[in-house]
């Protein structure tokens, strides 16, 4: 006798999800796994936990779902907990939707996700148009910011909404059907487990915001593509308007904006964009005040 899976049996696509304080969501999210892929419940999901006040309720939740929960231990922020989760997949999992909890996926939306990847090589992300409760669609297919447009966006984005610079950042002219893009929101996107296995997964520098940014980044560089697939839809059941709602949610958006750009542009002769990058994040965490 062995306990070992059959390896025909054995999961080749995973769900991996964050979850703090998101038990009001998770049930919803979990059922909308198994009818987001043809495998049913053959898709292997992962919640993993950051401490959450109501994690009894959640871990009740996600086993009842036939889900696996993970006790992260501690409130370890996005990347860090997905990197734990994405730590104890078997082997044999080839691609892994990396999504946030209060998101619904579309029937079918996975597989055309994995059917994209499978489709080049090349494809080291893939994600979905995001929707918000009202049916419009989030930006969640970007360019990767510059120190420019990370400047105006930052100065602007809220007094002047129309500003190129924003404009640039959000690709809102962008084309509208499958495309390369520059980064793909972290609230849902896929990945070939081998892409991200030789990135080592997400920064754990990033305490929440930007390590999709990062990620996407560091894709681009080792070669391989982000690609936006808008045949694969998934709502966003949570406001994206509320995530900056608190003070601190506000300086740690800051404070991963200013990592990120700073390490993108770490030569020393680039630190008076620095300096003004670190004053114009200062002038809106005031405006926001």
């Amino acid at each position: 006798m062995t306990n070992e899976i059959p390896n025909r049996l054995a999961p080749t696509l995973a769900v991996v999800t964050v979850s703090y304080n998101s038990g009001h969501h998770l049930a919803t999210f979990l059922e909308s796994t198994k009818q987001a892929s043809a495998l049913g419940a053959g898709v292997l999901v992962v919640v993993a936990d950051n401490q959450s006040t109501d994690a009894d309720a959640a871990r009740r939740t996600t086993e009842s779902a036939g889900a696996r929960f993970l006790d992260v231990g501690f409130n370890a922020g996005y990347g860090t907990a997905a990197n734990a989760a994405l730590a104890t997949l078997p082997e044999t999992v080839r691609y892994v939707l990396v999504s946030n909890p209060d998101v619904v996926l579309s029937p079918g939306s996975l597989d055309v996700l994995v059917e994209t990847a499978q489709s080049n090589p090349r494809t080291g992300a893939v994600g979905p148009a995001v929707l918000e409760p009202d049916g419009s669609v989030y930006p969640s297919a970007r360019a990767v910011p510059s120190l420019r447009t990370g400047l105006g966006h930052a100065l602007f984005a809220n007094v002047w909404p129309s500003n190129p610079w924003t404009q640039r950042y959000h690709q809102e002219h962008a084309a509208t059907g499958t495309r390369e893009v520059g980064w793909l929101s972290g609230a849902c996107v896929l990945f070939p487990r081998d892409v991200l296995d030789a990135l080592d997964g997400f920064d754990s520098g990033y305490f929440m915001y930007f390590e999709d940014v990062d990620l996407g980044w560091r894709i681009g560089r080792a070669g391989y593509m982000n690609v936006y697939q808008p045949s694969a839809v998934v709502t966003h059941v949570g406001a994206h308007a509320t995530r900056d709602s608190s003070d601190a949610m506000r300086r740690e958006h800051h404070r991963s904006a200013y990592r990120f750009l700073s390490t993108k542009y770490s030569a020393w002769w680039l630190w008076p964009l620095r300096v003004a990058l670190r004053a114009g994040l200062s002038i809106r965490a005031r405006l926001h005040g």
